[in-house]
Parts: structure tokens; sequence; C-alpha cells
């Protein structure tokens, strides 16, 4: 199962400390160093609205070029996407919300207009030689609005394959899905989208990320976004609660006899580095428990 570490961006960008530059860097340096393949590494949105993620371009040149690692750029608009094609991030993911509420909070926009700027935004990435995703935010609930119509769900992610899209995200921003909910989405998404990759990415806001994960893998999902720590959360979404914790997950997934390719003890020991440099607890429960069984030591 392939986890998408998201910690570098959604991570990071409702905290209250602005993370250094070479802090930043250190963190995913860290994250590859524990298995990490895909991550995402900035977001490239006006700075005013997320003051974190001011230093996108900077972060991004001081990657280490490898290979067999795909750096991700978040897109909301026409001139985020030109900043990430100055750069040398790998793939594009672009961010429509499945409900009016919150997608007039996060883009500024009506769903339709931001939706049709993905349309012709994808093109152009895909000319770039960009690999790209499209996160359909609020897929399971939303803030502003409430419940969420799985067809709304399947239809967004319906145009984006049309589109080009090479891969699909169903985000639960806000913590509000249900394992039920995960395999009604997915289905409904399968049969409106044939062929394209699925990605989840859940939030632990009631405590449920962890079983939506369970059920998207059980139910033959391509990948998983993560955050170390479990940091994270949308600015724009009240209440919205952290990520599932990276290091948890891949623990999680391990025992359920799912390979990740995550060192999940490497991962727990980089979230409690990241603890005392934004001076907030870890979410995750592996670097306060450790893994099971426990690592044996000489006597």
């Amino acid at each position: 199962m392939q986890i998408v570490e998201v910690g570098p961006r959604d991570g990071l960008q409702s905290e209250a400390a602005t993370l250094a530059t070479a802090d930043k860097v250190e963190l995913i340096r860290r994250c590859l160093a524990a298995g990490a393949r895909r991550v995402e590494v900035a977001s490239f949105v006006h700075p005013k609205l997320v003051p974190q993620m001011a230093d996108a371009e900077d972060v991004v040149a001081a990657l280490p070029d490898d290979p067999g690692v795909s750096y991700i750029g978040l897109v909301l608009n026409r001139r985020g996407l030109e900043r990430a094609l100055a750069t040398a991030v790998d793939e594009v993911n672009f961010v429509v919300a499945a409900a009016e509420g919150y997608n007039l909070h996060n883009a500024n926009a009506p769903v339709e207009d931001t939706m049709a700027e993905i349309e012709t935004m994808l093109p152009a990435a895909r000319e770039a030689g960009k690999r790209t995703s499209v996160t359909v935010s609020v897929a399971f609930g939303d803030p502003f609005d409430g419940e969420v119509p799985t067809r709304r769900v399947a239809e967004l992610a319906a145009r984006a394959a049309a589109a080009g899209a090479d891969e699909v995200a169903l985000g639960d921003t806000i913590g509000a899905g249900v394992p039920s909910d995960v395999t009604d989405r997915l289905g409904a998404v399968r049969r409106a989208a044939p062929g394209v990759a699925l990605r989840g990415h859940f939030h632990n806001t009631r405590n449920t990320g962890y079983a939506n994960a369970v059920a998207a893998a059980v139910a033959g999902i391509d990948a998983l976004d993560a955050a170390v720590g479990g940091y994270g959360g949308s600015p724009f979404a009240p209440g919205a609660g952290g990520n599932v914790a990276t290091e948890d997950l891949a623990h999680l997934l391990e025992r359920m006899g799912m390979r990740t390719g995550l060192d999940a003890t490497a991962l727990a020991a980089t979230a409690t580095w990241l603890a005392t440099r934004l001076g907030t607890p870890v979410a995750g429960m592996l670097s306060r428990a450790g893994p099971f069984p426990p690592p044996v030591t000489d006597s």
C-alpha cells in the first residue's frame, strides 16, 4: 500500500508556528530516509492566505534530486500552476471542493468555476511533463453545507478523469466520514471514472480516520495520504482536525500484512523531532507507545 506523505504541506499549513525553510527541507529528508517516495512538499497559494507556505519555491529548490522520489505541489488556481511549473515538482495536485460552502472559503469561487479552471489547467500541467491529481475535498461532509451527496463527488471525479487527471483523491477534510461512506463513495467514483487511480485523504477529527483508511485499503484504493505526527488540517475549515499520522498508519497496515515500504519507528522519531520545532504535541500514538512487538535489545 502506497502512503503519500503530506506532512510538509498539509501538516504544517495550519500550525501557529511557521517552520524555517531549512527545517522543512530537513523534515522531508527525514521522511525520505524512512522510506517515503511520494511527498507533498509545498502549496503554491498566496502567502497572505497561507503564510506557512510562503517559501514554496525555496523549499523545492533545496530538495535532494532523487529519481525514485516524486515531489508534489498543491495548486488552487492558474497563478499557482505557473509558480509550480517554474519549479522542479514532479506532480501537481489540484483541489476542488464537493460543496459550495467550503469552496468559497478555500478558493474564493463557486465549485463550477474552480472545476472549469482545473479542466483547463490539467492539460497544461501534463504538457509540462507533470503527473496530475485532483483532490475532491470535503467529499464526506462540508463544515458549512453539511451532508455532501455521493453523486456530487462522483460527478467531479468523472470530470477530472475526463480532463486527463492521472489520479483522483477523495478528501475527508473535516473527518466527517465513516467506513460505510468510504466504501460507498469509492464504489461510486470507480463507476463514474473507471481506470483512474484513486487516493484517500482522511482526517482524524472525530477519531474515524484510521478506520476510514483501513476501509479504503481493504476496498483496494491505490494510495493513502498521511502526515507524520498526525499534524495538519485546513485553515479554512472550522474545527478541522489533524491528518492520520503516517507512523501510526504504516504500523497498522504492516500489521495487517500490507507492505508500505516505510519505517514506522523512524517516522515516530521524526514526529518527536517535529514536535520540538513546532512547540505542539504529537497527535500520533506510535511515538508514545512504541512499536509492537517491541524491538529486541541485548541484555
